[in-house]
């Protein structure tokens, strides 16, 4: 079996977050930090869980799935409590 090739991705990806508490702002800061090259991107699935590929080699997600990067990514949110 041969493992199919993975189109990359293009343009950006919007994280919407309804509260700007303190789940939401340690998100921000962990993937700015991770951009950065300050930390790993350590609870990232997407970043660095693994799984087989077609030929049962373990392999990084983001090599087999067409995800967006961590550059990507862009962040909104709103806090409903004034």
């Amino acid at each position: 079996m041969t493992t199919p090739k993975v189109t990359p991705t293009t343009g950006r990806l919007g994280i919407l977050t309804p509260g700007m508490g303190a789940v939401a702002t340690t998100l921000y800061a962990g993937v700015i930090a991770a951009r950065q090259g300050l930390t790993s991107p350590i609870g990232s699935l997407s970043q660095m869980g693994t799984m087989n590929d077609a030929n049962g080699n373990e392999r990084k997600i983001n090599e087999l799935v067409s995800i967006a990067t961590l550059d990507d990514i862009v962040f909104g949110g709103w806090d409903p409590i004034s």
